[in-house]
């Protein structure tokens, strides 16, 4: 299937490429808006959809929190963080996890892998140093 490339789907393609994070529909909607004042929310999530099923981007749908898509297609593992919801890339040595093993353990064929990690990022640890103790 020949995916039609629009002027919609250019200028969200290139905004989540531009931010090089892990958006929200409704965090790229905000900056593709600056650009294309019309465009609607329906329009970015579907276009989004597209992007992703034709694999030009990536879908994360993290502990049911609200998805977020990856300008990074490639085999790669993600930290979140549980204060602020942000979303990062991480680099585990893929060599080393023996997946193939852990599938027949459980009976499955294994075709893939996400691992998902789950913390307080560093800007977040560091407000909750900043915030002052109540004294008793």
């Amino acid at each position: 299937m020949q995916l039609r490339m629009t002027n919609q789907r250019e200028i969200i393609l290139r905004e989540l490429r531009k931010s090089r994070q892990h958006l929200s529909a409704d965090e790229l909607y905000d900056r593709v808006k600056l650009i294309m004042p019309r465009i609607s929310l329906a329009t970015v999530y579907r276009n989004l959809e597209i992007l992703s099923e034709a694999g030009l981007i990536g879908k994360l749908e993290i502990s049911g929190r609200q998805k977020r898509f990856d300008f990074d297609v490639s085999d790669h593992d993600h930290i979140y963080c549980v204060v602020c919801h942000k979303v990062d890339n991480l680099i585990i040595e893929r060599n080393n996890v023996n997946v193939d093993r852990l599938g027949t353990a459980a009976g499955y064929a294994i075709t893939g892998y996400r691992v998902e990690i789950v913390g307080i990022c560093p800007e977040c640890q560091k407000k909750a140093k900043d915030v002052p103790k109540n004294i008793e």
